[in-house]
């Protein structure tokens, strides 16, 4: 593949769900992708997100929460909502080639036992789902 695939994580805040899935991206499929990730009104990483993904060794320096704003302009082949709010707010987006509904629970309002391990599992697995099914295109 001669260009990598641009994605765009989107959700509300850029605290929890699309750092966790940006991060997950760069570890599965650096060669293939360039993962970003934004948030409609975005405020400070949790840092619980952070944890888990030290926990589980994948490298956190330079994630920070940042605006959809940032983006205006650029391109990218997929931008993947992962929450409702973000999903509703489609129109918002930068350019995209496709644009792509998840839907992950918050682990910050979760009664789950371990809700940002379940989060980063639940996020994992789909982005593994997600690099197979379009690196075999």
């Amino acid at each position: 593949m001669a260009d990598k695939f641009r994605v765009l994580f989107v959700c509300a805040k850029n605290d929890v769900r699309s750092v966790l899935a940006e991060a997950l991206l760069r570890h599965t499929d650096s060669s293939n992708f360039e993962a970003f990730s934004a948030g409609l009104e975005p405020s400070e990483v949790d840092i619980r997100t952070l944890e888990s993904l030290e926990h589980i060794g994948i490298e956190t320096y330079g994630l920070r929460s940042k605006s959809i704003n940032e983006f205006e302009g650029q391109e990218f082949h997929y931008v993947i909502t992962l929450c409702d709010k973000s999903s509703e707010e489609a129109s918002r987006m930068p350019t995209s080639g496709e644009v792509i509904v998840w839907s992950f629970e918050d682990p910050t309002t979760s009664e789950k036992h371990e809700p940002f391990r379940h989060a980063l599992q639940e996020i994992h697995d789909r982005i593994k789902m997600f690099v197979t099914v379009k690196t075999r295109q």
